[in-house]
């Protein structure tokens, strides 16, 4: 027979293994960092100029960033510090390198589905890291309890109440004074305000806004990380749910992100667990945008299904229980999102039946399929056995059309991500606009 001693032993023996992992792909201090791109990269996935232009404009100018340059003296390697002012400081034919940010607040983009092993993860951290070469700021937000996301920024130490289960309860203080505070009388308040929540609530309620941001190794994301341990927080919510019949819980974390200063990131991406629960509703809740990443299968487009159909009779049972909470505490109800997109993922040209599940999934959902699907290569595949994007995986390490067309696949999808983004993002400022 086997217990609950059983399944700890078994996470122990995972965890040393995973040590072992991380000192071997990353540095010797089992931190990882970020790999410096050459005039090559630069020149042709994120400025689209000639090398040799790129090298005159560096000639010219020797206060700009100049790069290490190989023993042979053939390749200039930069780091995205680097990268970035260059985008700040080089203009070519007079047009800037920076990237269009309309105004507004940070788009706030939710990957998400029911299925295990279609990709969620893969999609974000790779929008993320190629949204981060195009000279974005991005936040990343690791809803999940595996926490791959963390892992892959190679953040490894993470306290549960450093994750989104610290800023429920933060959230719930909040709240729960907001309301007491509504009341002539606070003693008629029939909700507890903070002080009456459980002590370890408070504890982890009294804690800073930026306590649950990180850095990562790249310089322009940063993450609110998840762990092991946040798994607690759908048992923990529903005993909150039951301390404070009135607090909107569905909307903590896009509370919390309304906090942000609107220029502080320009998009949010948020990797959300394959169920539905408190953690994917406030993801959903706080996204502008819903992606669906979605393997080219049968099982996987049943999955898919299925997850459409639940979060909507989700967020449809929100909207009719919760209407007058959600406006009293500055909510807007029934949850519109700015554009849904379906995503195929592990997709490979050359398989009929692959093709036939793209022609499937245009045919029921139409326009919102994305065009270009994440294709399946051997680059993709090591991304997850080494814990680096194709984006952070060095080419030389492999052969280099093999490492290009993994880049290009997933670069024609962060194209199309990036229009998305793009559209809702005038929309957005357009709406505020209107509403002042």
């Amino acid at each position: 027979m086997r217990n609950h001693s059983d399944l700890q032993a078994m996470n122990e023996r995972s965890l040393a293994q995973q040590s072992n992992v991380r000192r071997a792909t990353f540095s010797p201090g089992e931190t990882k960092e970020l790999r410096p791109f050459s005039i090559w990269e630069i020149c042709t996935f994120m400025f689209d100029v000639p090398a040799d232009t790129l090298r005159k404009k560096l000639a010219d100018d020797p206060t700009l960033p100049q790069g290490e340059t190989e023993e042979d003296g053939r390749q200039r390697w930069f780091t995205l510090e680097e990268i970035n002012e260059l985008r700040r400081r080089v203009r070519f034919r007079g047009k800037t390198l920076l990237p269009k940010r309309p105004k507004g607040r940070a788009i706030r983009v939710a990957v998400s589905n029911f299925k295990g092993g279609v990709g969620k993860t893969v999609v974000a951290q790779h929008l993320a890291n190629a949204a981060a070469l195009d000279g974005y700021r991005v936040l990343c937000v690791d809803f999940d309890p595996q926490a791959t996301l963390t892992h892959s920024m190679g953040i490894v130490e993470v306290k549960e109440w450093n994750t989104v289960w610290g800023i429920m309860c933060r959230d719930l203080c909040r709240e729960s004074d907001r309301i007491t505070e509504t009341y002539d009388d606070p003693d008629d308040c029939p909700y507890p305000s903070s002080d009456e929540l459980p002590q370890d609530v408070q504890e982890i309620g009294a804690q800073r806004f930026m306590d649950f941001i990180q850095p990562t190794c790249w310089p322009t994301i940063d993450i609110i990380p998840s762990c092991a341990n946040a798994a607690f927080v759908e048992f923990a919510s529903a005993q909150y749910r039951a301390l404070h019949k009135a607090w909107s819980f569905f909307g903590c974390v896009s509370r919390y992100l309304d906090e942000l200063p609107d220029d502080q990131y320009d998009i949010i991406i948020f990797d959300c667990p394959p169920a539905i629960g408190y953690q994917s509703l406030n993801a959903a809740f706080a996204a502008d945008i819903l992606y669906i990443p979605s393997g080219p299968g049968y099982w996987e487009y049943d999955s898919t299904t299925s997850f459409l159909g639940q979060l909507g009779d989700a967020l449809a049972d929100i909207s009719e229980g919760f209407g007058p909470l959600a406006k009293d505490a500055g909510l807007t109800l029934p949850k519109e999102f700015m554009d849904v997109r379906v995503l195929m993922t592990r997709f490979e040209v050359t398989n009929p039946l692959h093709q036939a599940m793209s022609e499937a999934f245009q045919n029921v959902f139409g326009a919102d399929v994305c065009r270009n699907p994440i294709e399946m290569t051997r680059a993709v595949e090591q991304s997850g056995r080494f814990q680096n994007s194709v984006y952070e995986q060095d080419y030389r390490q492999m052969t280099r059309e093999t490492w290009k067309r993994a880049r290009q696949s997933f670069d024609r999808a962060y194209g199309e991500f990036r229009d998305t983004l793009m559209k809702s993002w005038s929309e957005n400022a357009e709406r505020k606009e209107i509403d002042q």
